[in-house]
């Protein structure tokens, strides 16, 4: 299928990474699927003070009048949704006419090359460099050396340790818990009663605790919800685990009211498996949908056999709000956006709102990016 995963490792315990390390970090990396994507490695934060991805920051005023050039590191480049933030990036920062040059580097899925990538960059003489952080702490020496050399670093969409202001300037994530609580009161409202399960990634995976978490908590204001299970169901981000799972939830539980899910990608499987049982779907609801996902949503719909369906999205986004950190940090401005990210509802079934489907684009196409429709479809021409 197509490759629009997430990493855990970023967060991951230490002894972990060290396990992880000692195995080959990139095997051990592909072996778990532990791919950073559609800005899910989050963190918690009060969401009074979150950034919304419908709520964009104006770079202009950012922007200073230093020349500057910029880096974008990626650990696993090549994928729709990685397409769409690097363009995202180039958009973003074709408001500041003092950008000289826009550097981009891919590591392949090859830890080595994504440190050497970073060093190559500090050597061409990058003043900010925005990276997905897909090797965690892994990668903290060579930021650290980074951020010595004078270059204003800022990861996104996975959270890593290190220490903000010496090894980075800030980590731009998603709010992983305020999500779990936005879910639940959608199934509040909507559901109402009857039975829950959720569906994380890979065993022991930080951001999918994080999310369940967020979820258990806010179900706690509707006692007529019940969460079935205690621990997330694994799925490895992946659609024939995720399918596999969810048909071992229709076996093991004769009732379930709604599914929620991590990932857009498991949560189309998750509906399928409903689907070829002859079984009505339940709710839906999820984070990071795609073009797949909700073109199945609105066929469904069609056919008349349309589920309940909420996801929240605008993922590819988060760059943006890294990228206008990194240049006031560069160019001694100043961003109060917070760090922390919330994205926005991009299909609500219960408000009547739709999502965007255009069988025309791949089919891990993120429609809910902010670039303007012509950059955006030549993205899906790459």
């Amino acid at each position: 299928m197509f490759d629009k995963f997430r990493v855990w490792q970023a967060a991951a315990p230490k002894k972990m990474q060290n396990r992880l390390v000692a195995k080959g970090v990139k095997n051990a990396l592909r072996k778990i699927g532990l791919l950073v994507s559609a800005g899910l490695i989050c963190t918690a934060a009060h969401a009074a003070e979150d950034s919304l991805t419908n709520r964009q920051g104006d770079i202009t005023p950012l922007c200073g009048s230093k020349p500057m050039i910029v880096g974008v590191s990626d650990g696993y480049g090549g994928n729709t949704w990685r397409k769409t933030g690097l363009a995202e990036v180039k958009d973003e920062l074709s408001h500041c006419k003092n950008v000289k040059r826009i550097i981009y580097s891919n590591a392949n899925g090859d830890p080595q090359k994504a440190n050497s990538d970073i060093n190559s960059m500090v050597a061409q003489g990058v003043n900010v460099l925005i990276m997905l952080p897909d090797f965690g702490a892994v990668q903290l020496p060579a930021m650290r050396a980074a951020m010595k050399a004078g270059v204003e670093v800022v990861p996104y969409s996975a959270q890593i340790a290190g220490v903000p202001g010496r090894d980075y300037v800030v980590n731009v994530v998603g709010d992983s818990k305020q999500i779990g609580i936005l879910w639940a009161d959608w199934l509040g409202a909507n559901v109402k009663r009857g039975n829950v399960v959720f569906m994380g990634g890979s065993p022991g995976a930080a951001p999918s605790q994080n999310f369940m978490d967020g979820l258990r908590g806010g179900l706690k204001k509707y006692p007529n919800l019940k969460l079935l299970n205690e621990q997330f169901v694994v799925t490895n981000w992946n659609p024939v685990d995720a399918q596999k799972a969810a048909a071992g939830l229709i076996a093991q539980y004769p009732q379930i009211n709604a599914i929620v899910t991590d990932y857009g990608v498991t949560a189309l499987a998750a509906a399928k498996a409903f689907e070829q049982a002859h079984l009505s779907v339940p709710a839906i609801v999820t984070i990071a949908s795609d073009n797949e996902l909700n073109c199945h949503y609105l066929s469904a719909r069609k056919a008349g056999t349309a589920f309940p369906y909420y996801t929240l999205d605008g993922t590819t986004t988060y760059v943006r709000f890294a990228v206008r950190h990194g240049v006031a940090a560069y160019q001694g401005t100043t961003d109060n956006e917070s760090p922390a990210v919330l994205p926005s509802a991009y299909a609500d079934s219960a408000k009547g709102l739709d999502p965007k489907c255009d069988p025309s684009v791949p089919p891990d196409a993120d429609l809910s990016s902010a670039l303007p429709p012509e950059k955006l479809k030549a993205v899906f021409e790459q």
